[in-house]
């Protein structure tokens, strides 16, 4: 049988394990002693994990199937069990070997990370060859091989296919005419004879758990008869927050047309059609509930087998709805306020939304604007509608209504400090500026003074209407020279909601 159901990685190995061996005949450097050493670690890895995966295979059916059906479990583990001290026989002795071989090897050299006289090619053709426990091994390989076999039926043998076998080739390989000669014969370094060796092992252990795989897995084979077939997606919720990952376990289901199970949930039986049963209740009231379904099946053999549901959980809530401010938690006067509503449970569709104290714009998507027109309180309502014909107030939730804080004056991007004649000189209006305000709020100046102080000269007051600087303001500020104050007063501005704000002074020192 060939490599049968190895795993990726083992292919890679025993290809590169093949590549390497033909390499020996070339007189090789270090390198290609040291690819054996590192396929002979990554050979050691698979095979702890293959053994460590067998011994959960083991552990998780005495904790289980051992426990709850004995008679019927005990003999197919000891069966089991039987295939393991089979593959425990060929690696204790190929453990002789491999210590056989680190012994005439000098033990491990620490730096090398290998054995001490790897390169050695006497030892491993002396060993296994002259004193014909190569020979030995390849018996026993075969020998494990066909005891593993005949633990199974035929129909069984046909499921597994794995590489644990010694066969001499058909013809001469460089002249080499046997199995033991071909992998430990002359030319063969110890650290490559090492690698054969431990790949083996692998082989073993790669075996041992396709047969014990196949043998534990009897107790899972179906005791009735399975001829309907479903496809099925399992979701743990079908609602979900922005963001939130959506899972759902698809998987096939099996059952008996011919048969049809008792199905109860918490003693109470259920009615059973094409195999399924529908639990139905009703949620009047609030709170947190748990219920525990119970499967009885027919056996072929007439006896009952019941299956039991992990414990469900369901929470009845009262219905409600959510309103958000998307901005802030004030509603501002004059511009539009972006809420979001959203009715957890409730369809877009069904949700109504009113308010108080202002007027409200669906913007789509559960999304609305709301604008308001004096400072107070507003509310914004939202019900839906719970069952044909029935509307249900889910929410009222209360604003605080106010007006868009005041402006800031500034020329020329400052509220005041001293800034460049020249600068100045430059500017030619006086603006109202909102920081650190979320809405689209347009302040537009209605009217402001100026009064230009040079040093050693009167002051010349000037007045204007608009935030632009009239022609005489202009001419003004172009006399001004370093050590110049200019002053901006009585500053006057409106905003979206219409009323007037009188703003702060902005103070310039020209320098």
């Amino acid at each position: 049988m060939a490599l049968g159901r190895e795993t990726p990685r083992q292919r890679m190995i025993g290809i590169l394990y093949l590549v390497l061996l033909a390499l020996l005949a070339l007189n090789v450097p270090d390198s290609i002693l040291d690819a054996f050493k590192n396929i002979n670690n990554s050979l050691e890895t698979s095979k702890s994990n293959v053994s460590t995966a067998v011994q959960q295979l083991f552990s998780a059916f005495e904790n289980t199937k051992l426990k709850e059906e004995p008679a019927r479990a005990k003999p197919i583990y000891d069966k089991a069990k039987k295939a393991q001290a089979i593959i425990g026989e060929l690696n204790q002795y190929i453990g002789s070997l491999k210590e056989e071989f680190v012994k005439q090897g000098g033990g491990y050299d620490e730096e090398k990370g290998d054995l001490a006289q790897r390169e050695n090619e006497d030892i491993s053709p002396n060993l296994m060859i002259n004193e014909k426990k190569g020979t030995v091994l390849k018996d026993k390989i075969n020998t494990t091989r066909t005891k593993l076999l005949a633990l199974l039926t035929p129909e069984e043998q046909k499921m597994v296919s794995f590489s644990l076998e010694a066969k001499d080739p058909e013809k001469s390989v460089n002249g080499k005419k046997s199995w033991e000669e071909i992998n430990f014969g002359s030319g063969t370094p110890l650290t490559a004879a090492m690698t054969i060796l431990t790949k083996i092992q692998t082989d073993a252990q790669n075996a041992e758990s396709d047969v014990v795989k196949l043998i534990l897995g009897k107790m899972d084979q179906a005791v009735v008869n399975l001829d309907k077939f479903a496809a099925v997606a399992v979701a743990p919720t079908s609602y979900l927050v922005q963001g939130q990952p959506y899972k759902a376990e698809v998987f096939l289901t099996a059952s008996d047309s011919k048969s049809e199970p008792a199905i109860s949930v918490n003693g109470s039986s259920l009615q059973v059609v094409d195999g399924k049963g529908v639990y139905s209740i009703n949620t009047s009231r609030e709170g947190i509930y748990t219920w525990t379904g119970v499967i009885k099946v027919k056996q072929t053999d007439g006896s009952y087998k019941e299956y039991r549901t992990p414990v469900q959980t369901y929470q009845v809530a009262r219905p409600s709805a959510v309103v958000s401010p998307d901005k802030m938690n004030v509603l501002y006067i004059g511009v539009n306020n972006p809420i979001s509503v959203s009715a957890p449970g409730t369809p877009t569709d069904k949700v109504r939304v009113s308010m108080s104290g202002g007027s409200i714009s669906s913007a789509g998507g559960g999304k609305y604007n709301v604008k308001v027109s004096s400072p107070g309180t507003a509310h914004i309502s939202v019900s839906a509608e719970v069952a044909p014909g029935k509307t249900q107030t889910l929410s009222s939730t209360e604003f605080r209504v106010k007006r868009i804080p005041d402006p800031i004056a500034k020329f020329a991007g400052k509220t005041g400090g001293s800034m460049a004649t020249v600068a100045l000189k430059a500017q030619n209006a006086l603006f109202a500026k909102l920081d650190n305000f979320d809405f689209d709020a347009t302040f537009r100046v209605t009217k402001f003074t100026m009064i230009i102080a040079k040093p050693r000269a009167d002051a010349i007051v000037l007045s204007t209407s608009g935030g632009q600087l009239s022609s005489s303001m202009s001419s003004a500020l172009n006399g001004i020279v370093p050590g110049t104050r200019v002053i901006f007063d009585n500053i006057v501005a409106v905003g979206p909601d219409g009323t007037s704000r009188q703003l702060n002074a902005v103070a310039l020192t020209a320098n």
